[in-house]
């Protein structure tokens, strides 16, 4: 019966489980909901200077049932990455509250110099330098989310002139969102073309850069002192400390298998749609680098870990029962197995309830203490004697500080665990060594 009631008890556990699982999506929500109209997660990608120039066109028609050859001239564009590209982003967090739920929010300000130059092989691409037409050339910057831009409008320079912003047009890494600006490209003939720009956005989760240079290099500095670096490329150099972070990336265009030069026909109104693999192959978490402003703990994952727990805390109760019932000659009823099973149910319930509220660490005391005091002046009661009582709270404080130890060392959860369990059946084979579990053997007179 003790076994089966265990065994009963998973439903509530499983219910415990969808429990945590739907207050993490309801804090989900609450976070999205305290974003909204501040800027999601952030990508930034280029600058890149694309060039539109007239191609000619063949196409075959069929006219009187006999094939026609016709010959068009058509605009299409050449897009170059920068030869190298220095980019600085400051990252200021902010902690947004609405009721118990926090959504960590960022205003970033970033800044930066590319320098663009006509390719030496150009005519490899088919194209030749008088076919293009500098005076309609395009400045293109990514960003995910443009309506993070805030504050004083984007400044962007060309050869110390400073240019006149347009919305749109920004890059495939950032879903063609972001702005550019038209500007006079011909001095590019001549001599290498030099940009600087700076802008001010909003965001918040994560911060990802989209690299196209044929050298980039991105510096990021925050006061938050939990980053999570990710994406495809880690950076080269970081430093974190309680006060903040400082990292560096470095990739060249070799690490991103692409050419520093693309060529495709001209999409009106939106960007143009290159030949080659640079821009929209490749998933763009596997080609960028992304610094992730983290929440040191994640309550829910704690309380949901230690929802697996569960039977953990079950079994080792339940075996201290049976071992009083079997040895010590106490009868447990079946409904005493049963409302202790539901106590230690309930503790979770009230680890995610207090977790909410006052921290993982807190309330994992509250509720633990809770559910000590009150199995144990209940063991105690049905044990018979207070002794006994104390044993079950000695038990039950053990197993609580165990898995706390469990939930925060978990590269060792499970060395942890399989001791405790190998511990528990020597324990278990020792108190029961000279048990008569069939009751067939032959008792001597002095038994």
């Amino acid at each position: 019966m003790a076994i089966l009631i265990a065994l009963l008890l998973a439903i509530p556990l499983f219910a415990v489980y969808l429990l945590v699982y739907d207050r993490q999506e309801q804090s989900n929500t609450a976070r999205a909901s305290i974003a909204e109209g501040w800027g999601g997660p952030q990508t930034i990608a280029g600058p890149v200077l694309v060039l539109p120039y007239q191609a000619e066109a063949t196409e075959t028609v069929n006219e009187g049932g006999r094939p026609v050859v016709r010959t068009s001239l058509v605009w299409r564009e050449l897009t170059l990455a920068p030869q190298v590209a220095d980019l600085r982003t400051e990252l200021t967090p902010e902690r947004r509250q609405r009721s118990i739920y926090e959504a960590v929010l960022f205003e970033a300000l970033a800044s930066g110099t590319a320098r663009f130059a006509l390719p030496d092989d150009l005519q490899r691409f088919g194209i030749t330098a008088d076919q293009l037409a500098y005076d309609r050339a395009e400045l293109r910057f990514g960003l995910m989310d443009a309506r993070g831009l805030f504050g004083r409008p984007p400044e962007v320079t060309a050869n110390g002139r400073r240019l006149v912003l347009q919305p749109g047009k920004g890059s495939p890494a950032t879903n063609n969102s972001g702005f550019f600006t038209w500007l006079d490209a011909t001095s590019i003939r001549a001599a290498p073309l030099g940009v600087r720009f700076r802008f001010a956005f909003r965001g918040n989760g994560w911060l990802a850069l989209a690299p196209q240079a044929g050298d980039t290099r991105w510096h990021v500095t925050s006061k938050w002192p939990h980053p999570s670096f990710q994406g495809g490329f880690l950076p080269t150099t970081q430093q974190v400390s309680g006060s903040g972070f400082s990292a560096t990336w470095r990739v060249g265009n070799l690490a991103l298998g692409r050419s520093l030069v693309a060529s495709g026909d001209l999409v009106p109104g939106s960007i143009a749609q290159v030949s080659d693999r640079s821009a929209t192959a490749f998933p763009a978490g596997d080609y960028e680098a992304r610094v992730n402003l983290i929440s040191p703990v994640d309550l829910y994952s704690q309380v949901n870990r230690s929802v697996k727990y569960g039977f953990l805390f079950i079994g080792f109760t339940f075996i201290a029962f049976l071992m009083f019932d079997v040895i010590g000659g106490v009868r447990v009823a079946t409904v005493e197995y049963l409302l202790v099973g539901a106590g230690l149910v309930l503790f979770f319930v009230m680890l995610l309830a207090f977790a909410e509220v006052i921290g993982f660490a807190g309330a994992y005391i509250v509720a633990a203490a809770a559910i000590i005091g009150l199995l144990s002046a209940y063991s105690a009661a049905v044990l018979r004697t207070w002794r006994r009582g104390g044993y079950i709270a000695a038990l039950l404080a053990a197993l609580y500080g165990v898995l706390y130890v469990l939930l925060s060392l978990e590269a060792y959860a499970l060395l942890i665990g399989s001791l405790l369990l190998f511990a528990a059946l020597a324990g278990v084979m020792y108190l029961t060594r000279n048990l008569d579990w069939s009751g067939l053997r032959v008792q001597s007179p002095t038994d």
